[in-house]
């Protein structure tokens, strides 16, 4: 039983990941309404390239997996909220 969690586990927490990571993929698109395009490019950029990182982890079987999405959600957040605070971004 101990093998079959190790052979899976990581798979399955990979495939986890991947959604989470689309899901905030949505926010990252739709944050074109408040975001302006000089910073929503690169943070496109950014969100790829952790994808990129993701596919990588999956590939290696690591559970580091589940932490792409969560990273891509909290810089996402960050930019958000500098953005409205420090820079008077509005909806």
């Amino acid at each position: 039983m101990d093998t079959l969690l190790r052979s899976r586990g990581p798979i399955v927490v990979a495939v986890l990941g991947a959604v989470a990571h689309l899901v905030v993929g949505w926010f990252y698109l739709a944050g074109g309404l408040v975001i302006p395009g000089y910073v929503l490019i690169p943070l496109w950029v950014v969100w790829l390239v952790l994808a990129a990182v993701l596919v990588r982890l999956a590939i290696a079987r690591s559970w580091w997996t589940a932490a792409v999405p969560l990273a891509a959600a909290i810089l996402f957040v960050v930019v958000l909220v500098v953005g409205e605070q420090v820079l008077g971004w509005q909806a």
